[in-house]
């Protein structure tokens, strides 16, 4: 099984190898002192891949503990007293609205159930059930109805748009029991790409999150994927939608950052052109959200996710030293885009750190020349 694993590794880092290296013609070296094989991750203390979290972007110990109770007992309580204790309008309560949702998805996904099977993440459906007037788990089930139609049904199959549907509903019912949370209404967002609101029902939707967190950056990000042109609107249009957020930010807030998932977005489109991680539009996005995590607030709850971006955009423009920088704060935890992407977020993760590491010290860098 090592051997195997060993295999697959080596698979997924020639992946991203090839490409870096038809592109730039003149990459890293596989066989050079700096190059993947030779540079070791764990030298800077670094998490083993198989015990990266992929649950979430950053440590949030009360979640853990609380998620890892309700998995392991089934009682759905922890988990309502949390969300209870949450502050209504910020970031933390969406993302552990977004983790309990994933991790009941989780759980039916690898078990289905049957004659003679519970379900997994029945947890949530006896909450449902036993606590139907509790807001938190009415914003979990919504949530949960969404990563469902995402995850397990084919985009604009009947079956995704009943799900959806469902959703729908559900997040009017979590709404009607806290008027003044904006995470129904950013669950909404989700709803609205699948469902392909048509632009004047998602601005109406749009203004009912603005009213109650203008400075969501999760929401933003949500939003920011109706606008893209793969979804409903066009290329302009989310980067129209990112920098004027970006541009109306208040000091501190990590909207600067918005700019940079725009690209991303887009990358299908313009990922072959050869520079194009030099490019201007990448380095400006890039700055941008630098700016944003050097200005931001330590404990900022969604520093993490920029990070998480930061490290592709990063390795992929060969700037290694800041890779790293951006690494050593954010190792450990992997569910932020871009890993969540992929079947395996921690083997993906754990290419990028590994070029980071190479090219760093490629360049002379080392574990002691590396601030922390």
């Amino acid at each position: 099984m090592d051997i195997l694993w060993a295999l697959m590794a080596v698979v997924l880092l020639g992946a991203v190898l090839g490409p870096l290296l038809l592109r730039r013609g003149g990459g890293i070296s596989l066989t050079h002192p700096g190059a993947p094989d030779a540079a070791d991750p764990a030298h800077y203390d670094f998490v083993r891949q198989e015990e990266l979290d992929v649950r979430v972007p950053g440590p949030d110990e009360d979640l853990m503990d609380v998620l890892d109770l309700v998995q392991r007992t089934q009682d759905w309580h922890a988990a309502a007293q949390l969300l209870t204790g949450t502050e209504t309008a910020g970031e933390v309560r969406w993302q552990r609205v977004q983790a309990f949702a994933g991790a009941a998805s989780l759980e039916l996904q690898q078990r289905p159930g049957g004659v003679s099977e519970t379900p997994g993440g029945q947890w949530l459906r006896v909450w449902r059930a036993e606590a139907p007037k509790d807001a938190g788990g009415a914003a979990v089930h919504a949530e949960f109805l969404v990563q469902q139609a995402w995850r397990s049904a084919a985009y604009g199959t009947d079956e995704f748009r009943i799900i959806l549907e469902e959703a729908r509903e559900a997040c009017a019912e979590a709404a009607l029991l806290a008027p003044g949370d904006p995470v129904p209404y950013i669950i909404e967002l989700s709803v609205a790409r699948g469902l392909d609101y048509p632009r004047e029902k998602f601005e109406q939707l749009w203004l009912k999150v603005l009213d109650r967190a203008p400075s969501h950056i999760g929401a933003h990000l949500a939003a920011l994927h109706y606008w893209c042109e793969k979804w409903h609107g066009s290329r302009e249009l989310a980067y129209v939608f990112t920098e004027a957020a970006a541009a109306r930010a208040p000091r501190g807030s990590l909207l600067c950052a918005l700019p940079l998932f725009a690209v991303y977005e887009h990358l299908p489109e313009v990922n072959l052109v050869r520079s194009f991680y030099q490019s201007e539009v990448v380095t400006k996005a890039v700055e941008g959200a630098l700016y944003a995590v050097h200005s931001a607030p330590a404990h900022d709850p969604m520093l993490a996710h920029v990070r998480h971006m930061l490290v592709f955009f990063l390795v992929r423009s060969e700037r290694w030293g800041e890779a790293m920088h951006q690494l050593v704060r954010i190792d450990g935890h992997v569910g932020a885009l871009p890993w969540t992407l992929s079947e395996d977020p921690a083997a993906e993760y754990a290419v990028y750190r590994a070029l980071a590491v190479a090219g760093y010290e490629a360049n002379g860098g080392s574990p002691a020349t590396l601030p922390r």
